[in-house]
């Protein structure tokens, strides 16, 4: 019986040591990542003028005047350290889990989310080429590996697209690919296009500018069906502070379905400090 015992010794420690391996080029791709989009800070950017967004339809001028304090170096890449919950149930059963959580967003080109919830751990993230989601038990198990295909690249581009709205409103001043409308009096409606991907994010806004919630039609399989397909998702904003110049949400809460009888807000993020690295 004693070879019976050294051969699955011998299987569990290949084993262990091959999730350990996997584990470490998973996280060199995600540092290699980081690096990139943090390359994309402008070294010397423009300050922040209200003649900028003057031609801009009421709500969405309103919307950058709120945000973007007159002077501000327009920074477009952010690190984001927050707290919060994540939950891992239904809207019936939420299952939620205390959450910490660091982010780049470099908007329109990716961002990386690393995020440890209780015994999961792991990243979500996407570059201009590609886009992953990798989670683990314990730090070492995997529980889930997707992306590197263009269903996840575009519900990816989706989410940082939609959180540029209220953590890096810098990054989506009008320019080329993005265009900005009103939808109504106090809904601004801004659409990016870049690299072939579009998306179109609602933003409404109270009286004095404060965006108040976002709303998209994302490309998801977050459904009964698992079935990629456009469907609502977004979240509510609140308890503003000013970092760096930008006013801007420490509580944001989110998920599919927003608007809709189904809304499941599976993500309440509380920000701890929002960072914009100069770049290197």
């Amino acid at each position: 019986m004693a070879w019976l015992w050294l051969t699955l010794a011998g299987i569990l420690l290949a084993t262990g040591l091959g999730l350990a391996l996997l584990r470490l080029a998973d996280a060199a791709i995600d540092r290699a990542a980081i690096r990139r989009l943090l390359d994309l800070q402008p070294t010397n950017p423009a300050r922040f003028d209200p003649s900028m967004v003057a031609n801009l339809p009421d709500p969405a001028r309103r919307y950058f005047l709120y945000t973007i304090t007159p002077g501000t170096p327009l920074w477009t890449v952010a690190e984001i350290t927050m707290g919060g919950e994540l939950g891992f149930g239904s809207k019936h059963s939420p299952g939620y889990r205390v959450m910490r959580a660091r982010q780049i967003l470099a908007a329109p080109h990716g961002f990386v989310w690393r995020v440890r919830a209780g015994s999961i751990s792991g990243t979500d993230a996407a570059t201009p080429d590609a886009s992953w989601s990798r989670f683990r038990l314990f730090h070492l198990l995997p529980v889930g590996r997707v992306g590197f295909d263009r269903d996840h690249m575009r519900t990816s581009f989706g989410r940082f697209i939609a959180e540029a709205v209220f953590w890096t409103p810098a990054a989506l001043l009008p320019g080329p690919g993005i265009r900005w409308e009103a939808s109504g009096p106090d809904i601004a409606r801004v659409s990016v296009s870049v690299g072939g991907r579009d998306q179109e994010v609602e933003v409404t806004v109270a009286q004095d500018g404060q965006p108040t919630s976002v709303k998209l039609a994302r490309w998801s399989n977050a459904n009964a069906d698992k079935t990629y397909r456009l469907q609502p998702f977004g979240g509510d904003l609140s308890r503003f502070r000013t970092f760096g110049g930008f006013k801007l949400p420490t509580r944001v809460e989110g998920g599919n379905f927003f608007g809709t009888p189904e809304y499941f807000p599976f993500y309440r993020s509380n920000v701890l400090d929002i960072r914009f690295p100069a770049a290197r």
